[in-house]
């Protein structure tokens, strides 16, 4: 039998759209993982800042509580002022570094889904040099 246009040859255009649409799907499958994988991430940094948001707001109550406790209890005939003071300092104070951790955080956190968008971005510019 003659070898005519009808019957399929191997690498034909048929073939190139299917490995075409598999490579698109893999290229597909891969960026999903990595924006999953990111996802991941910012969960996990939004929760840290939720814990040190959370002790931020605990130490500053303890201060007041401990310090009020404290020099009630023990300075009450003499220099209570400066006990006072002394102890809550000291609770400020360690608020006041738990708050700027939290902010120095915030403001060094990467943007979301960054390496997602920079992927896609080059497989953009690769596929206008491509045509």
């Amino acid at each position: 039998m003659p070898d005519t246009d009808e019957t399929p040859r191997a690498g034909g255009l048929s073939d190139a759209i299917f490995r075409l649409g598999g490579t698109a799907l893999a290229l597909l499958r891969t960026r999903l993982e990595l924006a999953t994988v990111e996802f991941e991430e910012e969960r996990e940094r939004a929760t840290e800042l939720l814990v040190l948001v959370l002790s931020g707001v605990l130490l500053a109550l303890f201060a007041l509580l401990f310090a009020s406790i404290f020099v009630i209890a023990y300075f009450w005939e003499a220099y209570r002022l400066w006990a006072i003071a002394g102890v809550t300092l000291f609770y400020v104070a360690l608020a006041a570094l738990t708050f700027m951790r939290l902010q120095q955080r915030r403001r060094d956190k990467p943007t979301a889904f960054s390496a997602t968008l920079a992927e896609l971005g080059l497989d953009v510019a690769s596929l206008r040099r491509e045509q």
